[in-house]
C-alpha cells in the first residue's frame, strides 16, 4: 500500500506541474479575437494593444476604445465585435478569460525582461501565428531558470523584442554563432545579471 501511495504521490508531484497541466490550455474568449490577423498579416506591433509591456510588471489588456480606432471603419457593423462596441460604449469591460497565469507567489516583471532584449515569444510561443491564444510554454521554475542560468542564448536586440519570427540570420547555424557572439555582448551591454537566488522570484 505504501509503495502505491509514494507511486501516486511520485505521479502527482511530476504530472501536475505547469508543464503538464498548462501548456496547451485554449480557453474559448468572449470575443473571437485572432492574433494571427493583428500581429501575424497585418503586422501590429504587440505594443500597439499592451502599451504598459516596457513600463509595467504587468501586461496590460487593452480597452475596447483601443478596439475601436481601427473597428469604428474596419468590420464596424460585424455582428461579432458586437461585444466590443458595447464596451467601448458602456465602459464595461470585456471578460476576457486570462490564459497565462503564474502563482501568486512568483514575482515576473515584463518591464525587466522586454526592456532587456527578451523576446515574448520565449515565454508566450508564436502568438502571431494563433486564431486563438493557447498556453505555448510550461512557464514552470525550471523553465525559467533555464534562461537565467544563460540568458546570452535568448537575449536579443531591444527593438526585435516584439519580432517574434526574427532571428540573427536565416541559416541555423549561423543564427546559432551569432547568438553566442552576439548574445553575450548584449548581456555585457545591459548589464543583466544571471540571478538564480530564490528571492529574484519568489518574494
Amino acid at each position: 500500500m505504501a509503495l502505491i501511495g509514494g507511486a501516486v504521490t511520485a505521479g502527482v508531484t511530476y504530472y501536475f506541474t505547469p508543464k503538464y497541466t498548462r501548456v496547451g490550455y485554449e480557453p474559448i474568449q468572449p470575443v473571437p479575437f485572432s492574433h494571427a490577423v493583428h500581429a501575424g498579416q497585418l503586422g501590429m506591433d504587440c505594443r500597439y494593444c499592451h502599451n504598459g509591456v516596457e513600463k509595467s510588471w504587468f501586461s496590460n489588456i487593452p480597452p475596447a476604445s483601443t478596439c475601436m480606432i481601427c473597428h469604428n471603419q474596419v468590420l464596424k457593423v460585424d455582428p461579432r465585435l458586437a461585444l466590443v462596441r458595447e464596451s467601448a460604449a458602456t465602459g464595461k469591460p470585456i471578460p476576457w478569460v486570462q490564459v497565462h497565469i503564474v502563482p501568486d507567489y512568483v514575482y515576473f516583471n515584463h518591464e525587466v525582461h522586454v526592456r532587456r532584449g527578451i523576446s515574448c515569444v520565449e515565454c508566450h510561443g508564436r502568438i502571431d501565428q494563433m486564431d486563438e491564444v493557447y498556453h505555448a510554454k510550461p512557464l514552470s521554475m525550471s523553465f525559467c531558470l533555464n534562461c537565467h542560468r544563460d540568458p546570452a542564448a535568448f537575449i536579443r536586440p531591444a527593438d526585435k523584442v516584439t519580432d517574434l519570427g526574427w532571428k540573427w540570420n536565416s541559416d541555423p547555424d549561423v543564427a546559432a554563432q551569432m547568438q553566442e557572439t552576439n548574445g553575450v555582448e548584449l548581456v555585457k551591454h545591459w548589464h543583466v545579471e544571471s540571478l538564480q537566488n530564490c528571492s529574484a522570484c519568489h518574494r
